[in-house]
């Protein structure tokens, strides 16, 4: 028996196509990838800025993930920051690339990959005693892991999935909220500048980075029908109000100031726009909120880098993307051919790309999401 929460859009012709642009005329390919078979070449429509060129780069970094995912359904990363591998991290992106194609844990070219994938988070969960979803090495950072686990499950959830499956991912992301929401930064007289997140599960600090990660997360959370306190939400937003700079960049913290820092600042984006900012309730566009976003926007514009490779670039893009395909607009439209293009360039033989030092399953899956972002398919990018 199937549960449905958000089905994604019917295949298009242009999703059909892609497939047809790399098979074979009579179209028919098998074997350990997982490959399904499709009939008569159909048509060759993409969506707008998507180009054959860049379906064989996804397809290639799709691949390269299949390929190198371990027999329990994970990926680890060796790299930078300490040599942590920070496991379901590295599993949540790589599950949402595959999410991202249009393949679900239970159908499409990758469903096998999506699905262990899936069930290697859920057994972090599910032998976690307070909720907290992380991998046996990435506890000193391990609130990065559960945002991002959180993330990937919501998406899960929100597509197509038997009942048994279902079900364990809601009594998961029930727990995981529930923890996330416990953990949010009380600093008793400081409180006004609280609401943030930081590294573990400790209401004692906050900071950028981890804060938007907790947001996005139970936004995904609340946007397929799991209960998540309005105030969590509403504390969080406020927080990374107060965080905004003069220039219009979000700083490290809201205790420690300083200058801003592009990276949180482009993530900052995405964030409020999953978060609603535009939506009726929160005052439109003429709302404290969406004028926040606008600064934002325009700081980013003039601070965040498509052709340098530097710092934190695949987070930055990560996010970066997120936020300007669902603002639309001539800021994606302006956007997304220039990150593809350099994304495209930088593309190893094997199908990856290093990412930010950390390793090839993170910057491979962060590049596979960006790329993807026209095909629609991730329920928390979907306009």
């Amino acid at each position: 028996m199937k549960t449905k929460r958000h089905i994604p859009p019917r295949r298009p012709l242009w999703a059909v196509a892609v497939l047809a642009l790399l098979l074979p005329a009579g179209g028919e390919v098998g074997g350990p990838g997982g490959r399904v078979a499709h009939a008569a070449p159909p048509s060759r429509v993409l969506p707008e800025m998507m180009t054959p060129e860049t379906v064989k780069a996804i397809e290639k970094g799709l691949e390269y993930l299949a390929r190198t995912q371990r027999a329990d359904g994970s990926w680890f990363n060796t790299g930078g920051y300490g040599g942590y591998s920070y496991p379901a991290v590295m599993t949540s992106l790589a599950g949402m690339a595959f999410l991202a194609s249009g393949s679900t844990p239970e159908s499409g070219p990758y469903a096998k990959q999506a699905r262990k994938a899936m069930l290697f988070i859920l057994r972090l969960a599910e032998s976690s005693k307070d909720g907290l979803i992380c991998g046996p090495t990435g506890e000193s950072r391990s609130m990065y892991g559960h945002g991002f686990s959180m993330l990937f499950l919501a998406q899960c959830y929100g597509v197509e999935l038997n009942k048994d499956f279902s079900e364990r991912i809601r009594k998961v992301l029930h727990r995981a909220v529930r923890l996330t929401a416990q953990a949010q930064s009380d600093l008793g007289p400081a409180r006004d500048h609280a609401g943030g997140w930081i590294y573990t599960p400790n209401r004692r600090s906050d900071e950028g980075s981890v804060t938007v990660t907790q947001l996005q997360a139970l936004r995904a959370c609340r946007n397929v029908g799991i209960k998540v306190p309005r105030s969590t939400i509403e504390r969080a937003v406020k927080y990374l109000r107060y965080c905004q700079q003069a220039d219009g960049g979000i700083c490290y913290s809201s205790r420690s100031r300083g200058s801003s820092r592009p990276a949180i600042s482009a993530a900052a984006i995405a964030c409020f726009y999953a978060a609603g900012v535009y939506d009726r309730q929160r005052g439109g566009p003429d709302s404290p909120e969406a004028r926040m976003v606008e600064k934002l926007v325009a700081y980013c514009r003039r601070n965040v880098s498509v052709s340098r490779f530097s710092g934190h670039y695949f987070y930055t893009h990560f996010y970066m993307a997120q936020g300007l395909y669902q603002r639309g607009g001539e800021d994606w439209k302006n956007y997304y051919p220039k990150i593809r293009n350099r994304l495209l360039q930088r593309q190893a033989v094997d199908g990856s790309w290093m990412g930010d030092s950390v390793g090839t399953t993170y910057g491979t899956a962060i590049a596979a999401i960006i790329l993807q972002l026209p095909y629609g398919y991730l329920p928390i990018c979907q306009k």
